[in-house]
Order: C-alpha cells, then structure tokens, then sequence
C-alpha cells in the first residue's frame, strides 16, 4: 500500500549529483539510439504516462529524458478539458486515439487519471462512478499492454507542498517563466490534501502496471529517476533491426 506521506520527495542524501547528471545524459542518448531501432524494428511501442500536482515538472520531464530523440516516432499529448465532443462518448474515447502504434513512442502529460482525479476532487463524478472508472483504466491499460505489445510507464511526480509554492512562485518572479502564470494552479493548490487522497486511491487501485512515483523536489533527480526506467524499458523490450527476407534475391543476381 502506497501512502505518499512515507515517501520522501528528494534524492537520496548519498547520491552525487555530478554522477547522476552524467549518467542520465547517458541513458538520454541511449534512449535515443533504441528508438531508432523501435522504429526499424516495428512491433512494439512505448507509453510514457505523466501525472503529479501542477508545477511538479511534467514538461521539463519531456524535455530532457527525451532531448536526443527525433520527432519521427516521438509525440507528446496532453488531456486537459474535455470538449463538447468528447463529453458525448466515453470518457476513454479521446484517449485511445492517442495511444501510440507499434514502433512508436507516445507520452501522456496528463491523461485519462485526470477524468478520476480533478473530476473526483470537485465532485464532478461521484465516488461509485470514480472506482468504475478505475476499474475502466485496469483493464485499457492491459488491453494496450497484451493486445499491441505497448510497454506502459507511469510516473507519479511526488513534489511537496512547499516546493509547490516556490515552483510557482517563480513563474511570478521570474520573467521567462511569467507565461506558465495560471491562476487557477493556486485555486487548484487549495484542493491539497484531497489531491493527494486521490492519488494515493489511484496509486493503490490502478495498480496492475505499477507506478514509478519519482521525487521531483531536486529536478536533477526526477531527470535521472526517469531516464533509467525508460531506458531500462526499451533494453526489455530487445529490440532489432530487422534482416532482409529469406527469400531475398539480389536484384539482377539472375543476370550474372
């Protein structure tokens, strides 16, 4: 059982920095080359799915695990407000048009947990309906898993209430970071401690692909944190290049 109040949201005191940094530059490039032989090789895919309080460092996250990869099979959505359309259809619809194809890459910065989170913290849904959908994304999330060779990662961002404040903070502070300014992160930040019951209720719940909750208070940290297990994952995947067909014949070989 995962109560986040037990776990730390630093590195470990004994870790050196200096070291993680230059081993996550190295997992970044060696995440880079095994997409290359995702996309040759076309039989599997990665989800990457990214959820955690507001300023816990989602976008930075993509930034750097993914800083040496191409865009040829690399793309990032992102769910926020459901639109008219999609009110209209389940709420999993808008999101499996997104997974990602064999030999892809795909990360969810924020996703389908958002329709058992933000909804549930404001009573949006009640709470038969929240453990429904629960159950819902249990059996989505092995349907990709065992159905299309999908390689599922969630990340939960554990960031503490008080570097939340500086987070933000800063995007009133900080003129480069003026434009992340959004009002209603501090209307969410109100909502604290009912956010974290509910992710700990998701945490417990949608369980059958653990989570990975990774402390983002020091972002050198969640860096690393992320870029090991990603490409950890794509080294189990065994990926290859593909040879040519067995009944390959050397264009113009019956000439000679």
């Amino acid at each position: 059982m995962i109560k986040l109040a037990d776990l730390s949201t630093k590195a470990p005191d004994d870790l050196d920095r200096e070291k993680a940094e230059a081993a996550t530059k190295a997992y970044a490039k060696r995440i880079a080359e095994l997409q290359e032989v995702m996309i040759a090789d076309g039989s599997k895919s990665l989800l990457v799915i990214l959820q955690g309080m507001d300023a816990s460092g989602k976008d930075g996250a993509v930034k750097n695990v993914f800083k040496y990869c191409s865009h040829l099979n690399l793309s990032v959505s992102a769910f926020k407000k459901p639109s008219k359309l999609e009110l209209a259809h389940d709420f999993l619809w808008r999101v499996h048009q997104q997974v990602p194809a064999r030999g892809e890459i795909k990360v969810f910065n924020r996703s389908h947990y958002e329709d058992v989170l933000i909804q549930r913290v404001h009573g949006w849904i009640d709470e038969e309906r929240a453990q429904r959908r629960m159950q819902s994304i249990n059996a989505f999330e092995e349907l990709l898993r065992y159905d299309n060779d999908t390689t599922i990662l969630k990340f939960y961002l554990h960031l503490s209430y008080d570097q939340q404040y500086e987070e933000l903070m800063e995007r009133v502070n900080e003129r480069e970071k003026n434009y992340k300014y959004n009002e209603g992160d501090w209307e969410q930040r109100a909502h604290w401690e009912r956010y974290r019951a509910c992710y700990e209720d998701v945490l417990n719940t949608c369980n059958r692909i653990p989570w990975i909750v990774c402390p983002v208070d020091q972002r050198w940290y969640r860096n690393y944190v992320m870029a090991k297990a990603v490409a950890e994952a794509m080294e189990a995947m065994k990926l290859s290049y593909p040879g040519l067909p067995d009944d390959f014949v050397m264009p113009g070989a019956a000439d000679t």
